[in-house]
């Protein structure tokens, strides 16, 4: 797995992808937080915290985090390395896990210097230091299990075809679906049980500064279940 997780960072960043990926997430952040007149300006909200930048980043995740997974294992099919990748002793298991961590810890290197937000925003506090720093360290926690659901969604959608595009596309679907749909059906069905389905859900909750384990298992399950069908669709490429 270590042998697949390096070769992955190492192409990340031997390629414009991971550069660009970084880039791109901290600029629209920044734009739409401190520069944009808007709803998200926080400097304009009047109120020192980051209620904006997390109700903000999962949208934007959406379409970045399959923009890094689409590759995946859609770029080993294009090329045809997937049957010599898979024949490979090192197990399946291992393959989609190198390449799952890869894509995780490229991601949180985009999140790492957000936390310069958390300072600023500490600093504009009026006192200093007027900042919930409990929902703001919930809400950072709900990110990074947003982020393991995202990719493990993200790696799985790049099993769908040879073509980048198809498997982006497939991937910002599911990503939004999982997120957002299932607050829109339950608008529309009046219930609180499909509303619980959805990630937003139990992303806000976290938000709130109290890690309920019921939220946390969660976001495994979603996690463990996507990668579980990668590897049955991967097993179905073999044979």
């Amino acid at each position: 797995m270590l042998s697949i997780l390096k070769k992955e960072i190492n192409s990340f960043f031997a390629s414009p992808v991971g550069y660009l990926v970084i880039s791109i997430f901290l600029v629209l952040n920044g734009l739409f937080l401190w520069l944009f007149k808007g709803n998200f300006n926080i400097p304009d909200y009047g109120f020192a915290d980051l209620s904006s930048f997390f109700l903000l980043a999962p949208w934007i995740l959406i379409f970045l985090i399959p923009a890094v997974t689409m590759r995946s294992f859609s770029d080993e099919k294009k090329q045809g390395t997937l049957e010599l990748l898979l024949t490979k002793p090192i197990g399946i298991r291992n393959i989609i896990l190198g390449k799952y961590f890869a894509a995780f810890v490229l991601i949180i290197i985009a999140l790492l210097p957000t936390l310069l937000y958390v300072y600023t925003v500490y600093q504009l506090g009026n006192p200093v230091g007027n900042i919930d720093l409990g929902s703001t360290l919930g809400s950072y926690f709900g990110l990074l299990f947003l982020v393991a659901a995202y990719t493990a969604i993200g790696i799985f959608a790049s099993t769908f075809s040879s073509n980048q595009i198809v498997a982006f596309i497939s991937a910002v679907f599911l990503c939004f679906f999982f997120y957002a749909g299932f607050e829109g059906i339950a608008d529309f069905t009046f219930s609180d049980f499909i509303d619980q389905l959805g990630m937003k859900y139990h992303f806000n909750s976290m938000g709130r500064g109290v890690l309920d384990t019921r939220d946390i298992i969660y976001f495994l399950s979603i996690t463990v279940f996507f990668l579980i069908l990668t590897k049955l669709t991967l097993n179905r490429e073999r044979q």
